[in-house]
């Protein structure tokens, strides 16, 4: 999918630069092989399997309930996306039916994610342009979603906790409450957040115009989530092919409009990451509003031991970064013969050279840090 840099098209007045696999603007241990002539970028070649841990190999070797760990530690940031993801799929396979509580919980626990990542998300990104304040409130604020997650589950990172069939457990008591004290303080903070970032005039000269996207060379890199969304295109999972029970909630799907520049700009995909945060709020108080209460046995849906028929599924999810994809193939044995997981992350990075050619080198921390990726999931 990268291209690999010809030393023919290297001029007399071009050079290569290295940047990474040590650098705190790589988000993660990334190297990027950068042909410049003097600040101006020509050709970026990005060089990924440091964090290679053979993770689709080792599926063939565990049962189903092994693989739900090691789902966690592909996206680190959005653990609650990979294990709903994956889920998904053998659910897929098994043909079960998910409780409708069950259900809502995996809701509430997936947009609480999704606003962790994002938080992250446009926190780093400012600090790549310069801007440390905001970092450390999203940083602060995101330490309250970690602590509703380790009541929950007892991990603030790797979490464990959706598994298919349903969840590890119920909720605890006092966690919805919880919830809707978070979403009570947090919503004025996202407000100071976009006073300081969103209308920075600095930070609008860094990020609007630069690093524009358009929807063809999206959709011919395989590009999704909020990054082709940026772009103008409404293509969310979650409104365009509904799963869980994504289809009983009001929500929007925020797009890039180039108010601060051109459709597509670094700036929109930062826009669209913010108001994504707006909206899983809104889809958080209806679940909260309208989750079942406790009857019954919220793990009648769990087997007690996964052994699917014999075929094959690919079932999609919206996570944090994109479409996540898995296919998992049974020859119906408690072992998959195989699985294959689709990154979004791997597919946004390997637009990089197209947006950053021509561009210079200091926006090159801008652009990266603009399409949200993480190494965990592109190496796997």
């Amino acid at each position: 999918m990268f291209k690999v840099i010809d030393k023919s098209i290297i001029g007399a007045d071009e050079m290569i630069l290295n940047m990474g696999p040590q650098h705190p603007s790589t988000h993660g241990v990334l190297r990027l092989k950068i042909v410049t002539d003097g600040e101006i970028v020509s050709h970026i070649e990005p060089i990924i399997g440091y964090l290679h841990r053979c993770f689709e190999k080792h599926c063939e070797n565990l049962s189903y309930e092994q693989i739900v760990p090691f789902t966690d530690r592909c996206d680190y940031l959005a653990s609650m996306h990979m294990g709903h993801a994956y889920s998904l799929a053998v659910e897929k396979l098994l043909d079960v039916k998910i409780p409708e509580r069950v259900e809502y919980i995996r809701v509430i626990v997936s947009e609480l994610q999704r606003i962790s990542s994002h938080l992250i998300a446009v926190g780093v990104f400012g600090l790549d342009v310069g801007a440390i304040t905001p970092f450390t409130w999203t940083l602060r604020d995101r330490e309250r979603i970690l602590d509703l997650f380790e009541q929950l589950s007892g991990a603030r990172l790797l979490y464990n906790y959706i598994c298919p069939g349903g969840v590890m457990h119920d909720l605890p008591p006092n966690f919805i409450s919880r919830t809707e004290d978070f979403l009570n303080y947090f919503e004025p903070k996202m407000v100071e957040v976009n006073d300081l970032l969103t209308t920075n005039k600095i930070f609008i000269e860094r990020t609007a115009d630069v690093g524009i996207l358009p929807i063809n060379v999206g959709l011919n890199y395989g590009v999704s989530g909020p990054s082709l969304r940026a772009s103008g295109i409404a293509n969310d999972l979650r409104k365009d092919e509904p799963y869980s029970i994504y289809d009983k909630f009001d929500f929007d799907v925020p797009v890039g409009k180039g108010d601060m520049g051109t459709i597509g700009d670094c700036w929109d995909r930062y826009w669209v990451r913010v108001k994504e945060i707006e909206e899983s709020i809104k889809i958080l108080r209806q679940a909260i509003k309208s989750i079942p209460k406790h009857d019954g046995d919220i793990h009648e849906s769990r087997p007690k031991k996964i052994r699917p028929m014999k075929g094959e599924v690919y079932s999609r999810y919206e996570s944090a970064r994109g479409d996540v994809g898995f296919y998992i193939r049974s020859d119906g044995k408690n072992v998959p013969s195989r699985l294959k997981m689709r990154s979004p992350a791997y597919c946004n990075l390997s637009v990089l050279n197209e947006i950053s050619s021509g561009w210079m080198m200091s926006d090159v921390i801008t652009i990266l840090g603009s399409l949200d990726i993480v190494l965990g999931e592109i190496d796997r």
